[in-house]
């Protein structure tokens, strides 16, 4: 089994994708930031954070008010993934924050818990974006919770 255990079936049980959910609307709740996450089976490009870089701008995450969208991108059986965040929020973090979210992915994932890696990503996302960009008066959800399951 490689890094990334999944059914043949479907990419996430309904278990998981709930988990997921859960964690992303935990995460989202004090801050105006949005995360999304993007699971697939096989990444469509040599890199994927050229594909996550299109699927950013067709999930429509550039258009948020204080322009602080975080996309977690996953390519299943492919064993790759990106983490994509907008200008907003790419200038209060940095590279070095990317970096360190990549390492916790991969720490997970190397000991074959590709969800809770996912999850923790999304804390850890979450955490940041609370503190860059905290949940004021007016502020409201501007992009769906939910994981967008591709091909």
């Amino acid at each position: 089994m490689g890094i990334f255990p999944f059914s043949k079936k479907e990419l996430l049980t309904e278990a998981e994708k709930q988990r997921l959910v859960q964690a992303i609307r935990a995460a989202e709740r004090l801050t105006s930031g949005e995360i999304r996450l993007y699971v697939e089976s096989h990444c469509k490009f040599v890199n994927p954070i050229d594909r996550a870089e299109i699927i950013f701008l067709q999930l429509g995450m550039d258009k948020t008010k204080r322009r602080n969208g975080v996309l977690l991108y996953i390519a299943l059986k492919d064993r790759q993934y990106a983490i994509v965040g907008d200008k907003g929020i790419h200038e209060k973090v940095g590279d070095e924050f990317w970096q360190q979210q990549s390492k916790l992915l991969l720490s997970h994932f190397s000991g074959q818990k590709v969800i809770d890696g996912i999850e923790a990503c999304i804390k850890e996302i979450g955490k940041s974006l609370c503190q860059h960009f905290p949940f004021e008066a007016g502020d409201e959800n501007e992009l769906p919770d939910d994981i967008v399951i591709g091909k």
